[in-house]
């Protein structure tokens, strides 16, 4: 009981943060650095839902502004449809940041809300201190086969293997991290678009950036950049789409050091901002972060999650031309452009005094056609998503962001070519999503800004920081063991 008490305190301090990584990014803080993803509304008081039954349902997730309208739609209408039965849903959206200390709050409480968020990364914490339920007996196995399989085998654990055993998790969604480009900075500089079958080579990747950045006023400041790189979430497809990896296959050693793939993508990622100055400063960007100057048309390449589609779509956010490409290929990796895969899932509390109605209220937002439908957009014109759904996302879908009803980047088969793996890209969970946290990943993250200075060069900072990394490491897999045992 003491060592359970100890792992509970541990994790509503350390697992939380991981579940964070998946969809919906909202902020991102590196080194003392925060970049906003979006503008977000501050947190409010729980939408209360109500009905005319006896039944109360409480919901606690993060969301965007543009997510939040149309997921409370959803529950209204999900309310309406069992109003015989429930009498309110307390719906509460916050910001990312804000549902961490939430969530630390009411696993230490004892107090977790009905449903909630979980990521892959943290699917075995949760199972392994009894925090959710099992959903096998819940939800209908036909809709789970119709999602697309990386989600679905994300959320199933079997007590020592990811991927086998029960289901714990509906998927919110299935997002990847593509590359936009602005097309109005390669009409200024008279440059041909991306060609989305043919990603660019690292070579060819920097001569492209340095024809987009210059000193558009003439002062004799750079003001207009490439490419604008965010450390937690824009490094790793350089890395990926060179062979490189930060863990081995059994994700119980750090190589950073010894894998010379990996050096390699870092070396060009650093010198994309020491050496060839095509990517904005530390210091300039701690002063405005890379996604605000994408959104004012000062960036020519930027990372695009799928939840991001809506926000660039939106004249008032982006008064730009867009579209998507891929992130630049390696000459050391296969050739395919690689980035990561990310998601969040939808959990069903192990205290819920309501398991089957807060199963069916999350299916209404995971396998719900209708459900899908409103959230990618084709009746509601809001693009939050990737459909779940997997023979509706690769067909109608489809033919809907090609009419024009779906309103989307022109460019969507890169989404679906990283999703779904061809011979140009390639979509791959973080190595974060097989480890019992992400210290490790924490720790590497912190000093990188040292290396982007020229402080450090990219051979040292790997070997000093290999064995910080793999003390995280060995810890992390010492509390899986325990918790397991």
């Amino acid at each position: 009981m003491k060592k359970k008490k100890i792992l509970a305190l541990f994790l509503s301090a350390a697992m939380v943060t991981s579940v964070l990584t998946g969809c919906g990014v909202q902020t991102t803080e590196e080194a003392g650095e925060t970049e906003e993803t979006t503008a977000v509304e501050e947190t409010t008081e729980p939408a209360e839902i109500a009905g005319e039954g006896t039944e109360t349902i409480d919901v606690l997730i993060y969301a965007q502004e543009h997510e939040k309208v149309v997921y409370e739609d959803l529950v209204a209408k999900f309310t309406e449809e069992h109003k015989d039965t429930i009498k309110e849903v307390n719906f509460e959206v916050t910001t990312q940041e804000e549902y961490a200390t939430k969530m630390m709050a009411a696993i230490t409480a004892n107090d977790l809300p009905d449903i909630f968020y979980v990521g892959p990364e943290a699917v075995r914490s949760y199972v392994d201190n009894g925090y959710v339920l099992p959903l096998d007996d819940l939800v209908d196995a036909e809709a789970v086969d119709n999602l697309w399989p990386a989600i679905s085998s994300a959320y199933k654990y079997d007590g020592s293997t990811i991927g086998q055993g029960s289901l714990y998790c509906l998927p919110k969604d299935l997002s990847c991290f593509a590359f936009a480009y602005n097309k109005d900075l390669f009409d200024e500089a008279g440059l041909e678009y991306p060609d989305p079958e043919n990603p660019y080579t690292y070579d060819e990747f920097i001569e492209v950036c340095k024809a987009l950045t210059k000193d558009t006023d003439g002062d004799g400041e750079i003001d207009q950049w490439g490419v604008a790189n965010a450390n937690a979430f824009g490094f790793t497809p350089y890395v990926y789409s060179n062979g490189g990896r930060l863990l081995n296959e059994d994700y119980t050693k750090v190589q950073v050091a010894e894998n010379e793939k990996f050096k390699e993508a870092f070396q060009f990622y650093a010198d994309l901002t020491v050496k060839e100055k095509v990517t904005p400063t530390v210091e300039q960007d701690t002063a405005l972060g890379g996604y605000q100057r994408w959104l004012d048309g000062q960036i020519g390449f930027y990372a695009c999650g799928t939840w991001d589609v809506a926000a660039f779509m939106d004249d008032a956010t982006f008064p730009y031309e867009w579209d998507l490409c891929g992130w630049p290929v390696g000459p050391s990796g296969d050739g395919r452009s690689t980035t990561w895969l990310g998601t969040v899932g939808f959990a069903v509390s192990s205290t819920s005094e309501n398991p089957e109605l807060c199963a069916e209220l999350i299916k209404s937002l995971s396998t719900d056609l209708d459900g899908q439908k409103a959230l990618c957009g084709e009746t509601t014109g809001k693009s939050l998503q990737l459909p779940n759904i997997m023979d509706y996302a690769q067909s109608t879908f489809k033919e809907k962001v090609a009419d024009g009803t779906i309103p989307y980047a022109s460019n969507v088969d890169v989404i679906f070519g990283y999703v779904e793996g061809n011979d140009k890209y390639n979509g791959i969970f973080g190595e974060t999503t097989y480890t019992y946290n992400s210290e490790w990943w924490d720790i590497f993250l912190e000093g990188m800004p040292n290396v982007l200075t020229g402080k450090i060069s990219v051979d040292d900072y790997c070997n000093e920081v290999q064995p910080k990394m793999q003390k995280a490491l060995d810890n992390a897999i010492e509390l899986q063991n325990a918790a397991t045992n």
